[in-house]
């Protein structure tokens, strides 16, 4: 039985993976967090989950041993989880998006005492969808140009997406483009000729949808279109628990999806 800690638990993905967690038969919720002055505190946590009664109230504090924390929280909460996680010895999944470079080293340092894996998107779809990007910037060259468009929920707070951003990291690796220096996010005003390396990335925000992403590929007198859409956030959900199971008994380090899934970059 393997030991899960929800870090975020109140929010949209944080309940779904406590709900996930409670109902499978091969892991044990062991505790809900979330931020100080949350409403929910002190509730059981299938108050936001919405599975049977579990018996877990949702903390501020990790007062129990677990074997892996999954996270999805705010930047800075995730920093600060990853620390308590690195001196308890707990496994670290999260799928926090808009880290920052510094955050990022922050919690590549504690993966020197623990195991933790950071993806912005732990969809089994989406990280097959990186790695066909990656080979077909490759393949394509130059004379296509390639532009990425993702589209969330009106809630949604940082842009433009994780997902967005390494779906740009693949092409930059496959291709020697530079992020700080061929990407640019979105477009106005009179900005002539489109340079040949240039990526752009556009961010839609919209309703209630999930997560959709599509990577163009446009040429002179044709076009290719690789697109993933989230239709449930079970897909993420599903993803971690995935993840949790995996990562329960590594040793330290840094992990990947493509770990997880097996996938030769």
């Amino acid at each position: 039985m393997i030991r899960i800690a929800v870090n975020g638990v109140c929010g949209r993905m944080g309940a779904r993976v406590a709900a996930l967690v409670f109902e499978d038969p091969e892991l044990k919720l062991v505790a809900a967090l979330e931020r100080p002055g949350h409403q929910s505190l002190d509730k059981d946590v299938a108050s936001v989950a919405g599975c049977g009664e579990t018996g877990i109230k949702i903390t501020t504090a990790l007062n129990t041993h677990a074997d892996v924390l999954i996270d999805f929280s705010s930047p800075e909460s995730t920093v600060l989880i990853a620390e308590v996680c690195a001196k308890k010895n707990i496994a670290l999944v999260t799928g926090t998006t808009g880290l920052n470079p510094q955050q990022r080293e922050r919690i590549q340092h504690f993966s020197k005492s623990i195991p933790c894996l950071i993806s912005p998107n732990m969809s089994v779809g989406v990280n097959v969808m990186f790695n066909l990007v990656a080979q077909v910037s490759k393949m394509m060259g130059e004379e296509f140009d390639i532009e990425i468009i993702e589209t969330h929920h009106r809630f949604k707070k940082d842009a433009p997406s994780g997902t967005a951003l390494r779906l740009a990291e693949k092409i930059c690796e496959s291709t020697g483009r530079k992020m700080d220096k061929d990407i640019i996010y979105g477009r106005s005003g009179i900005i002539g000729e489109r340079p040949m390396n240039q990526i752009g990335i556009h961010a839609v925000r919209s309703g209630d949808v999930v997560g959709d992403h599509t990577v163009v590929f446009g040429g002179l007198g044709e076009r290719i279109e690789i697109t993933h859409k989230a239709h449930t956030r079970d897909t993420f959900a599903r993803g971690a628990v995935r993840v949790a199971k995996f990562i329960a008994q590594k040793p330290p380090g840094v992990y990947t999806m493509s770990d997880v899934l097996q996938i030769q970059s």
